[in-house]
This record gives C-alpha cells, structure tokens and sequence, in this order.
C-alpha cells in the first residue's frame, strides 16, 4: 500500500506541473484506469493547461512536418519513374509539343489583328526554354529574328533579373535589356515574389505572322485528329 500511495503522489504531483497522461504513465507504469481514477479530482492552473496546450500543438506540428515529408518523398518518388516512362522526343513530338504549348500560352492572332505575330511568354524557365528549343530546333530561326522582354514590378532587382535569364537560356545579358516595368501594387499569395521573383520573359519573334497563323493551323489539325472539333 505504501508504494501505492507513493506512485499517487508522484502522479498527482507530475499532473499538477501540467504532465499529460501519457508523460505521465511512461513515468509511473499503472493502468490507465488507475491513472484516471486517481487524478480526476485534480485540476490544472492556467499555466499547466498551457503546457498541454502547448504541447499537444507542438505534436500536431511535428505530425504535420513528419506527414509533409512524407508527401514530398511520394512525389519525387513518383515524379521519378513517371519521368522514365517518356522515353526519347522524336522531332515530330517535340513539334506537336510546341504547338500545345503555343496554343496554352503564345499569342494568339484575332480578327481584330490578324497580323499578330508570334510571341510567348512565362515565368516558368523550363517553359521558356522549351519553347526556344521549338523555335530553333524546329524552325531553325537564328537567335537574330528573336527579341527577349523582361516584365517585372518596377520593386524587383532588375538587373538580377537580367542576369537569372541570361543564365537560364545561356545568351548574352545583351539580349535582356529590354524591360517593361509593373507599377501597379502586387496582389498575390505567391511566395517567390522577394529574391527568387525575376518576372515573366517574353520571346518574339520578328516577321512572324504567317509562322503565327501556321501554328494555329497545325492546332487545328491536332484537334481534328483527336475528335475535338
């Protein structure tokens, strides 16, 4: 009975400095329904119920990051063999490629201007770097008939952002002086707004209308053949 009754102290006491159940049976090993009968005439000051509060939040931010991690290893993992399924790019794909992906986010010609020549533009890299392979693998258009514009909020390190573009299509920082300044206040969840933000590359291409109207000729063709007209 004596050990008993010392095990209840210890408890009681290990409750009153705001030990959850749990912390506090790896301490005192009894049964739980022991535990409970022992401690439910105790009560908690604010401070030990903000321990546990504290506590409990931080296990849910642990289990947060853990599953977090979790999902990013998934994803790689399966970006990773998806990856492997592509195979090599035939000209003819990379082509009909292009085509998609000029259709998505290239200019468009309108009745309104039907001499619209092409121009494509993102900030994703990759995009823009494959829409120039299109352009000089594809078409062989030399680097002369192309002219490269930087959008970008007039806050932004411009000249950063001349050299990150630079680098990414490995040109001369010579292509990238001409720049469009956004001046009006930024409204957007995106995180990569500060030092990774170096706006959205525009590709031009000169003496291109009829190339424009080609492309949306071919787009044509790729929705007809695959029953989507």
């Amino acid at each position: 009975m004596a050990v008993k009754f010392k095990e209840k102290e210890t408890v009681i006491e290990l409750r009153k400095q705001g030990y959850s159940y749990s912390e506090i049976l790896k301490r005192v090993p009894v049964a739980k329904s022991t535990l409970s009968l022992w401690l439910r005439s105790v009560g908690l000051a604010k401070r030990q119920k903000q321990r546990l509060t504290e506590k409990k939040r931080a296990g849910q931010l642990k289990g947060a990051q853990t599953k977090r991690e979790q999902r990013i290893l998934l994803s790689e993992k399966i970006k990773n063999e998806t990856a492997k399924e592509v195979g090599k790019i035939s000209k003819r794909e990379l082509w009909l490629i292009g085509t998609a992906l000029y259709w998505a986010e290239g200019t468009k010609q309108k009745e309104s201007n039907p001499s619209q020549k092409v121009r494509f533009s993102n900030s994703d890299p990759r995009m823009i770097k494959l829409f120039l392979k299109w352009l000089t693998e594809i078409y062989s258009i030399p680097l002369e008939n192309l002219n490269f514009e930087i959008y970008i909020h007039e806050t932004a390190n411009i000249e950063e952002a001349k050299k990150y573009w630079s680098n990414v299509l490995n040109l001369p920082i010579t292509k990238f002086q001409k720049v469009r300044l956004k001046r009006h206040k930024i409204k957007t969840n995106r995180k990569n707004i500060n030092k990774n933000y170096y706006g959205l590359l525009a590709i031009s291409v000169k003496r291109s209308t009829n190339l424009n109207r080609k492309i949306m000729g071919w787009v044509e063709g790729i929705c007809k053949n695959c029953g989507v007209v």
